[in-house]
C-alpha cells in the first residue's frame, strides 16, 4: 500500500528507535511493522495482518487491548483537568486516589507512593531516597548498590548500571562506580549440577554475604532484585532463595529494593510478586501493569520505616529536592484508576494463576521431551522456553547462530508475537493477563510449528 510506503520512509529517515539495530533499520534492511489498532490480546498492523501478542507489548498490557472503560477515564480526565503538577502538596482526584487503591493492594508495611512516569524513573527515584535516607541517618559511606548479573532496572545511568546485561553497559560507560553485580538465581546455569535448589540458594546467598563483606557492610546501602527475573530470562527464584537473601540483607542491615515493574499487579497469579515470595520489601518498583500502559505512569512504594527518615530529613533539611514535572500526571492516574477497577472486575489475577498453569502444563506437553529443549519455567502468567545443544551435559548453542532470534521469527510468521531473550536462546512469553485458555493453544501450536521448522 502506498500510505505504507510512506510512513516506511518516513520511519527510516526520521524515527530514532529504542533497543533497535539502527543502521540495519536506517537501510531498511529489517522490515517497519507499523501497528493501528488492536483488540484483547490481539494487535493488528496497517496492512490488516493480525497477531496474537503473547508479550503483551513489553509485558505491560495486562487488562489487554481496547478496554473502552480505560480509554473514556482518560478522555474525560483530559477534559476536566489534562494537568497539574503534585509539586508543593497539590494533588488531583485521581491521583490521591490511586495512591489510596496502591495502598490497599501492596504488601504490609508500605506507606506512601511517589509517582513517577517509567520504570527508570522510579528507579532513578529509588537510589537517590536511599542515598538521601543514609545521609539523614549520619551514613554518608553507606552509599553502594547491590544488583545482580541478568537484571533489568532500566535504562538511564544508574538504572543502567544497575541492569546487569552487556548490552545496557557495552560502550556506555556503564555501570557506575556506586553499583555493583552478584550472582544471579538462574537454577539451570549453576556452575555444580549435583545442587539442589536449596542449596543453589544457600550458595547464592554465601556469595553476595562475601561481596558484602569484600566491599565492606558499612558501605553498602540497599539490594535491588526483581521477584522473578524478567528480560534476563524470566527465571523464578530457586527454593529458597529469597528467605537465604532476606536473611543476609538484615544482617548487614541493607535495604531491599523490591522491582515489580513487571510483577506487580497480577502477573504472578497475586496482586504482587513480594507477597508471593514472602519478601519483605523497603521500597517497591511499579510500573507497567499500574496502567496497562494506556498512560505512562510508574511509582515508587516506601515503607513505614523509610517514610518516617524522610520526614526527619524535611524537618531538618527542608523540601526533598526530587521532583518530575509529570509526577502524578492526572491523566496517568485517571488510566491507573480505571485499570485497577478493571484488574478487579474481570478477576484477572486469578486468570493469571490458573491460565498460565495451563500454559506451562501445555508448553511442557508439546515440547519437554525435544531434545534442544533445556528448561521449561514460569510462574504466573510469565513463562519462557530455553534451548541448547543438549540436556545433559547441559550445552548451549552458539551464540553467532541465533537460535533464539530465528525461533522468534518463525513464531512471528504463524502470527503470534513473543519475545527472544538477551544472552541466551530464550523465548520468553508475558501475554495479556485476559488470554484464554483457546488463544494459550494458538501461542503453543505457534511455538511447537516454529521449533519443527528451525530444529
Amino acid at each position: 500500500m502506498l500510505t505504507n510506503d510512506q510512513l516506511a520512509k518516513w520511519d527510516r529517515e526520521n524515527f530514532f528507535h529504542p533497543s533497535t539495530h539502527l543502521a540495519q533499520h536506517a537501510r531498511g534492511d529489517t522490515p517497519t511493522r507499523i501497528i493501528k489498532t488492536a483488540k484483547g490480546v490481539y494487535i493488528e498492523d496497517r496492512d490488516g495482518t493480525r497477531l496474537l501478542d503473547a508479550f503483551a507489548g513489553l509485558y505491560c498490557v495486562n487488562v489487554g487491548y481496547g478496554r473502552s472503560e480505560i480509554a473514556e477515564a482518560i478522555a474525560a480526565q483530559a477534559h476536566e483537568l489534562a494537568y497539574y503538577h503534585s509539586y508543593v502538596g497539590h494533588g488531583t482526584e485521581a491521583s490521591v486516589t490511586l495512591a489510596k487503591m496502591i495502598l490497599d493492594r501492596a504488601p504490609e508495611g508500605m506507606s506512601k507512593v511517589y509517582f513517577g512516569q517509567s520504570g527508570s524513573d522510579a528507579n532513578e527515584t529509588n537510589i537517590k531516597l536511599v542515598w538521601y535516607y543514609n545521609n539523614i541517618l549520619g551514613r554518608p559511606e553507606k552509599k553502594k548498590i547491590i544488583s545482580r548479573w541478568r537484571g533489568y532496572h532500566g535504562s538511564g545511568l544508574m538504572t543502567g548500571s544497575l541492569t546487569g546485561l552487556e548490552l545496557f553497559h557495552a560502550k556506555f560507560d556503564l555501570p557506575l562506580s556506586q553499583v555493583i553485580h552478584t550472582e544471579a538465581p538462574y537454577y539451570l546455569r549453576r556452575d555444580d549440577p549435583a545442587l539442589s535448589e536449596q542449596d543453589f540458594s544457600a550458595q547464592c546467598a554465601a556469595r553476595l554475604e562475601a561481596l558484602i563483606i569484600a566491599q565492606g557492610p558499612d558501605t553498602i546501602a540497599a539490594f535491588i532484585g526483581e521477584p522473578v527475573l524478567g528480560t534476563g530470562g524470566i527465571v523464578p527464584p530457586p527454593a529458597g532463595y529469597w528467605a537465604a537473601i532476606q536473611a543476609v540483607l538484615r544482617k548487614y542491615d541493607i535495604l531491599l529494593i523490591a522491582d515489580e515493574v513487571v510483577t506487580g499487579f497480577g502477573r504472578l497469579g497475586s496482586m504482587f510478586g513480594s507477597d508471593h515470595y514472602g519478601i519483605t520489601p523497603d521500597i517497591i518498583t511499579i510500573a507497567k501493569g499500574l496502567t496497562s500502559a494506556y498512560a505512562p505512569l510508574s511509582g515508587s512504594i516506601v515503607s513505614d520505616g523509610i517514610w518516617a527518615v524522610l520526614e526527619n530529613g524535611t524537618d531538618e533539611n527542608g523540601p526533598l529536592g526530587h521532583g518530575w514535572t509529570y509526577s502524578a500526571h492526572p491523566i496517568g492516574a485517571a488510566a491507573g484508576v480505571a485499570n485497577l477497577k478493571l484488574i478487579d472486575t474481570l478477576g484477572l489475577v486469578d486468570n493469571a494463576a490458573q491460565t498460565g498453569g495451563y500454559l506451562l502444563e501445555r508448553l511442557r506437553e508439546s515440547l519437554s521431551d525435544h531434545p534442544n529443549v533445556l528448561e521449561i519455567r514460569g510462574e504466573g502468567l510469565m513463562a519462557a522456553v530455553e534451548f541448547g545443544e543438549s540436556k545433559s551435559p547441559l550445552a548451549l548453542f552458539e551464540p553467532s547462530r541465533k537460535i533464539g532470534y530465528a525461533l522468534a521469527a518463525a513464531v512471528a510468521r504463524r502470527n503470534v508475537i513473543i519475545r527472544a531473550m538477551p544472552q541466551g536462546d530464550i523465548l520468553g512469553l508475558a501475554p495479556p493477563l485476559c488470554i484464554s485458555k483457546d488463544e494459550v493453544d494458538l501461542v503453543v501450536a505457534a511455538i511447537a510449528g516454529a521449533v519443527s521448522d528451525v530444529l
